[in-house]
Order: structure tokens, then C-alpha cells, then sequence
């Protein structure tokens, strides 16, 4: 299993957004050039999460871009389904059915595994949320950084 980078960079872009005072908006290629993301393939990425009501379109000259919901109300789990879609991670095709000439699918080895698996990863995404990751990047990250990451926000970002 491989996530596309786009499930990476709309959680960055959302964690960027955390930095915005609450009335103010983000214009998407500043939030494209901070990730170093494609703006084309980028504004896909926001129109996913604005349709998902992960974050708010502003139109116009001053328009752009902040989060719909408190950091702490956005699992990482619902950022994953915004970009990925909630299909499932695996599905049989009947091999062993076949390799053992099954007529009924009662035996689901494989199948059973990848499901605990997937319930497993699904509880673990839905655990963590943008205000959690925001508070370890406080943690861990070196103060210097995230002053020049909110300078540019502050200097960008319409009121």
C-alpha cells in the first residue's frame, strides 16, 4: 500500500492554514509554494477538501483559503478520504477460491488479515487530528522555523 503525496500535502496545507487568525484567508499558491506542490495538481488537492468541509473557498481578489472546522474536529482519517476516497485497501480475487476449487468464499485467509489491518490503520488515522499535530510540531520542531512559516502566512494572508 502507497498513499499518494496528495494525502501528505493536504495535511501540511491544513496545518498551515492552523496558523491564519480566524478571519482571515490564504491564497492556495502560497500555501502551494510553502509545500513546493505543483499549483495545478495543488488546487485539485483544495477543491477535494472544500468538498469534503475540511476547509472554506473565498472567491475573488481577495479570496483564498482557511479551515471549515476547529483543528481538533479534523482527523487525519477524514483527510485521507477527501484526497483517497473511502474504498477499501484491499479486495480478493478469489485465488485461493480458485487454487483450491472453493465453490463458497467461507475460507477468506488473506482477506481476513487485510481487514483487521485496515480497521487497525482506519482507528489509528482517526486518532491523531490537525490540532494534534499542530501541538507536536510546537513541540518538536525548532522555534526559528515555524517563525519564519507564520511570518510568510502573516505576510500573505488576507483579512
Amino acid at each position: 500500500m502507497q498513499m499518494k503525496t496528495g494525502v501528505e500535502q493536504s495535511v501540511y496545507a491544513l496545518l498551515i492554514l492552523n496558523f491564519l487568525p480566524p478571519k482571515a484567508v490564504l491564497p492556495g499558491e502560497v500555501i502551494s509554494e510553502l509545500l513546493g506542490a505543483s499549483p495545478s495538481y495543488f488546487q485539485k488537492l483544495l477543491r477535494k477538501l472544500v468538498s469534503a468541509d475540511l476547509i472554506v473557498s473565498v472567491p475573488g481578489a481577495k479570496g483564498g483559503f482557511k479551515l471549515k472546522k476547529q483543528p481538533d474536529d479534523i482527523q487525519i482519517y477524514d483527510v485521507y478520504v477527501a484526497i483517497e476516497g473511502k474504498q477499501s485497501l484491499y479486495s480478493s480475487s478469489g485465488i485461493l477460491q480458485d487454487m483450491l476449487n472453493l465453490e463458497e468464499k467461507k475460507v477468506r485467509l488473506l482477506s481476513n488479515l487485510m481487514e483487521e489491518a485496515e480497521t487497525s490503520w482506519k482507528t489509528t488515522l482517526k486518532r491523531e487530528s490537525i490540532g494534534s499535530l499542530a501541538a507536536e510540531i510546537d513541540k518538536k520542531c525548532p522555534p526559528e522555523s515555524l517563525t519564519r512559516i507564520q511570518g510568510i502566512v502573516q505576510d500573505r494572508m488576507v483579512l
